[in-house]
């Protein structure tokens, strides 16, 4: 009953920006933790930023200062925008929450991903 549907990415230029959004729904009581993983070509899966439902925030050191992540409780949605980026940061993102049902059961919940291609 509890989705996570995210929206989102495409190509840009090196410099650019996008941003991408994940949805949460469903019979939710709170989201603890929201994150953003980046899967690069040949590389493994990375976490690229977090959000906790206090606001503190973590960022792979390779996106702070570019990326952020923000949450919107009263419509459970995340986002990241993603600012000046580079080729590296070419990969497919995935939301991943930690969400606690109204019948106060944790689960994990990832989104399928999706392509995020900066072109130098």
């Amino acid at each position: 009953q509890i989705q996570l549907v995210q929206s989102g990415g495409g190509l840009v230029q090196s410099g650019g920006s996008l941003s991408l959004s994940c949805d949460a729904s469903g019979n939710i009581f709170s989201i603890p933790v929201m994150d953003w993983y980046r899967q690069p070509p040949g590389k493994e899966r990375e976490l690229v930023a977090r959000i906790t439902n206090g606001g503190d925030t973590n960022y792979a050191d390779s996106v702070k200062g570019r990326f952020t992540i923000s949450r919107d409780d009263a419509a459970y949605t995340f986002r990241l925008q993603m600012n000046n980026l580079k080729p590296e940061d070419t990969a497919v993102y995935s939301c991943y929450g930690r969400i606690v049902d109204s019948m106060w059961r944790e689960n994990d919940y990832w989104t399928q991903g999706t392509q995020v291609t900066v072109s130098s």
